[in-house]
């Protein structure tokens, strides 16, 4: 399925602290207390507590801004998240907060369920084959791709456009065409495996 950020709608906060755009929950129809997999982008616009989600994984990834530092029960007891397209990951179930380091932040947010799904993000800066993986997510931010499905199908994406797949095993051929200085750079790739479907009678792919 393709996307572009600029088309999702973006929700407030229920604390008022930020706004979020959910790009994909998976399964369709679940919530925040039943999901396998969720993928969003979202603006930090003040210090405060996150969300807690029992028994699901977190990584969470600077795409603008001067970033956070995060505040927790975590086993490094704190982490700046000021260098863009670094990801850091963390049990989404402990208490963290966060601070500005200077104006909003926008950050990109996987979370994945524990024991039912695994979330790997990576970021690519120029050209890689990315294995296959159940779901997943492909992002440019500031810069042009190429992507070619192993199918053979092809796209384009140009900076914060994306697509994501689900319950269809694909891999990929990436590569960047063209950067945007002196913005940071990247293509935000993120593998989901999952247990196989035992219905195949809803699939989606990128298309």
């Amino acid at each position: 399925m393709l996307f572009r950020l600029a088309d999702v709608p973006a929700q407030p906060w229920k604390n008022g602290g930020g706004l979020t755009r959910e790009i994909v929950c998976w399964p369709p129809g679940a919530g925040m207390d039943d999901f396998l997999w969720r993928i969003s982008v979202a603006r930090i616009d003040a210090g405060g507590p996150f969300s807690s989600f029992a028994g699901v994984d977190r990584v969470i990834t600077l795409l603008s801004g001067a970033g956070v530092v995060l505040r927790g029960g975590f086993k490094a007891g704190e982490h700046a998240l000021t260098t863009p397209l670094a990801p850091f990951a963390f049990p989404g179930d402990v208490a963290v907060a966060c601070t500005l380091q200077g104006g909003a932040s926008e950050d990109f947010n996987v979370m994945s369920r524990r024991g039912a799904v695994r979330a790997d993000v990576q970021v690519i800066d120029n050209h890689a084959i990315v294995p296959s993986a159940a779901c997943g997510l492909l992002l440019a931010v500031g810069s042009c791709w190429e992507v070619e499905r192993d199918d053979g199908t092809r796209h384009v994406l140009e900076p914060d456009e994306g697509l994501w797949w689900a319950r269809q095993r694909y891999a990929w051929r990436v590569r960047c065409t063209k950067k945007q200085a002196p913005v940071d750079t990247g293509l935000i790739v993120v593998s989901i495996d999952m247990p196989a479907p035992q219905d195949d009678a809803v699939q989606q792919e990128a298309t």
